[in-house]
């Protein structure tokens, strides 16, 4: 039960390099949102099948509805794209595939919840609430399951009469529909091989599917005749890696199978001829060897204890041997002590797994997954199913080369690797998470599109991008993904668009919110080793319009807007001073003082441009005491001197602790306010102090608390021992490499 499209990949399974999981990947160049999965585990029926029919040299064909028809069905009706499809009931070994988890929609129609779960009414009439339990204990568990197959395919022919004699099914409905076509491709497909001569046929299909399939088959004129005139889409077919955790019904892309490192367990215990015994003590000693791994206590002891109590619970539940249930039963009692935490690490490591698949070198592949894994080979970074932290120096040629792959496939949207905060503060550090998911196969394949190589296709996409966007700041963002990604003929293409969206751009937030990716451009060039020297031609343009432009579009703004306002001026500040350029310091110091004079200003935008100059040493502190005693005079609204005030202390209020005028200033403007006036500012007010961090509005408080306009006083112990202290200096000093601090006691 497999895509026909397929068959022509088949021998690669014999190759010994081809290790599950791997999944077929099926996709119609032309439509790749429309691509889908067949995944295989060692475990899956179809795969020791097919690989017992390539040893012995038996021809294996897969038999389902080619998906060259069901996906032109899909483009021609636009149906609800299904991102993953395995065969959709997996032979008869318990696993059941789940369609986007709709479970109200199989309660609320018998029919479909038949064909997608079938085990499950059996299950239930059995007196199991999970048919997965169901399945191990009467199959799984029975050492003559092979003797099982005519007991449920009777069971199956039972449950169809009755479906159908209760909910006949309607071919007019498209699920219905596919079902019968599927199964009429199904029967072709075994008369097919009949006129070739093939007598002894053995069919792998879901257990659902089985009645339709023996003997006596239907005549063929039914089935041609649901056949005739399907619609055709060009397909390809290739094989790619996957894993155990994309195998897990929760991770959106499972064929329904919640714990496929239990069942791979199973497998291999069945190679190895273990008896029920021997398979819970291997078990539960990889629990046990997990568990030392992350420094939790778990004896040998512990797991001839848990093995007694797993046994016991599957006497008192009629088992033939423990399950996953009672040997995660006793887990839990034994080795976690009734704590369910450890438990999520065993759900993720062993029942779970994070086991992933490769596949062989003469595996069909676009030319850019070839390039890829060059480059994977080249720059030693392995793909893993498993979250890995690389952390990157970007002084090494090797780590560089890394960083520029990362960055490239990101620009292409393949996101293998996500950046994360380093807290070194050189500025020649790089973290990464990795993490390969199997659906990034299918990204590469989309990329593709753009060109043959990393560099090519990522080179080709920004060019795109850039011809088609006239919005400034995604450009420079651009650039500066660019940059990082060091595609220096993009940056060629790239900067002359900047360069023209920059001449037209009118809008001042624009302007400023392009100029902070372009400042990291140039303030950390030398460490990626990138040419940037153009790029200050930019940005000269960019101070330079933004500096006129800032007071006029600074007027007469609302609180929201005067809020965003504030936002903008705080970050193109901080990108100024980045940039270390007398000429542009100045420049923007003078644009500062001219919206801290202006009389019409808002107080946000006023009174946080003054607070900027006092920091950066503009204005001295008396200065800065008088300005805010006139913004909060009599003769303003206290609306406007309470905006003043919240602009001025954005940030830190450290100021009003350290400049007694200041704080002098505030304390009897506040305490000069009527009544009415200071009950409509409390808001406003707290809102401006609850920003503080709580040891600034401590402080603040113990000194309103000590009387107006008091400092704290520090008490002084009389008998502090001077000379032992100084004895510390030469040590602190050289510990934060300063001159010797002797002369400052």
């Amino acid at each position: 039960e497999g895509p026909p499209e397929a068959n022509s990949s088949l021998s690669l399974l014999a190759d010994a390099e081809m290790k599950p999981p791997v999944a077929l990947l099926i996709y119609p160049p032309e439509h790749l949102q429309l691509s889908v999965y067949y995944p295989f585990a060692v475990f899956s029926p179809e795969w020791q099948a097919i690989r017992y029919g390539l040893e012995h040299n038996i021809p294996v064909r897969f038999m389902d509805l080619p998906q060259i028809h069901q996906m032109a069905e899909r483009v021609a009706y636009q149906q609800p794209i299904q991102t993953k499809e395995s065969s959709e009931n997996e032979a008869i070994d318990g696993t059941k595939h789940k369609e986007n988890n709709n479970t109200d929609s199989l309660e609320e129609d018998p029919t479909r919840r038949a064909v997608l779960d079938p085990l499950s009414l059996l299950a239930e009439a059995a007196g199991y609430t999970d048919s997965e339990r169901w399945w191990e204990h009467i199959v799984e568990q029975r050492q003559d399951s092979t003797a099982l197959f005519q007991g449920i395919l009777e069971a199956m022919s039972a449950l169809r009469r009755e479906i159908e004699q209760t909910h006949p099914p309607d071919l007019a409905q498209h699920a219905y529909r596919r079902e019968a076509q599927r199964e009429a491709h199904m029967r072709k497909t075994i008369r097919q091989a009949r006129k070739e001569g093939f007598q002894r046929i053995a069919v792998v299909c879901g257990a659902w599917h089985a009645p339709m399939l023996v003997d006596p088959l239907p005549p063929a004129k039914g089935d041609n005749a649901l056949l005739k005139g399907l619609p055709k889409l060009k397909v390809k077919a290739t094989w790619i890696p996957w894993t155990y955790a994309r195998l897990s019904s929760s991770s959106g892309y499972g064929a329904g199978i919640t714990s496929p490192g239990w069942y791979h367990h199973l497998w291999k215990s069945s190679q190895q001829s273990y008896s029920p015994t021997q398979n819970a003590i291997h078990w539960l000693t990889r629990v046990a060897r997990l568990l030392r791994q992350e420094d939790l206590e778990a004896s040998s002891a512990s797991v001839i204890e848990a093995v007694r109590l797993a046994e016991t619970l599957a006497s008192l539940r009629d088992a033939a041997m423990p399950g996953l249930a009672e040997l995660t039963e006793a887990t839990q009692t034994v080795f976690c002590f009734g704590d369910e935490t450890p438990l999520k690490l065993i759900h993720k490591k062993l029942i779970v797994s994070d086991r992933i698949g490769h596949v062989p070198k003469t595996t069909p592949l676009v030319p850019l997954q070839q390039d890829l894994h060059r480059l994977q080979k080249q720059l030693r970074i392995k793909p893993e199913a498993t979250e890995k932290l690389l952390t990157l120096d970007l002084r090494k040629e090797l780590d560089l080369g890394r960083s520029h792959l990362l960055h490239r496939l990101r620009l292409l949207n393949i996101f293998w690797g996500t950046p994360q905060r380093v807290s070194s503060k050189g500025t020649f550090k790089e973290a990464w998470k990795l993490e390969w998911k199997p659906e990034l196969s299918l990204a590469i394949i989309e990329a593709g599109r753009w060109g043959n190589t990393l560099s090519d296709a990522a080179t080709a996409f920004v060019t795109h991008e850039a011809s088609t966007t006239q919005k400034l700041s995604y450009l420079t963002h651009l650039l500066d993904r660019v940059l990082l990604s060091n595609l220096p003929e993009a940056i060629t293409h790239l900067m002359v668009q900047l360069k023209n969206a920059a001449t037209i751009a009118s809008d001042v937030m624009h302007l400023m919110g392009a100029l902070p990716p372009l400042t990291n451009i140039l303030r950390y060039r030398d460490v990626r080793q990138t040419d940037s020297v153009m790029v200050g031609d930019v940005v000269d343009g960019l101070v330079a319009r933004l500096c006129i432009g800032l007071p006029g579009a600074c007027a007469s703004l609302d609180d929201d807007a005067a809020k965003q306002m504030l936002d903008a001026i705080a970050s193109t500040h901080s990108a100024i001073k980045l940039l270390q350029q007398d000429k542009h310091a100045k420049t923007w110091s003078a644009v500062l003082m001219q919206l801290c004079d202006h009389t019409g200003m808002h107080g946000l935008i006023a009174g946080h441009s003054c607070r900027l100059l006092l920091d950066e040493g503009s204005l001295q502190g008396t200065e800065a005491a008088r300005r805010l005693g006139l913004a909060l005079s009599l003769a303003n609204e206290p609306a406007q001197a309470a905006a003043w005030v919240e602009g001025f202390l954005q940030g830190s209020g450290l100021i009003l602790l350290h400049d007694d005028s200041i704080w002098q200033v505030i304390d009897d403007w506040i305490t000069g306010l009527k009544d009415d006036a200071f009950t409509a500012l409390l808001p406003l007010l707290r809102r401006t102090f609850s920003n503080f961090p709580p040891p600034e509005r401590r402080q603040m408080g113990e000194r309103v608390r000590l009387g107006k306009g008091t400092r704290q006083n520090i008490s002084v112990d009389e008998t502090f021992d001077h000379a032992r202290a100084t004895h510390s200096l030469p040590l602190i000093a050289e510990l934060l490499g300063l001159p010797n601090l002797r002369d400052c006691s």
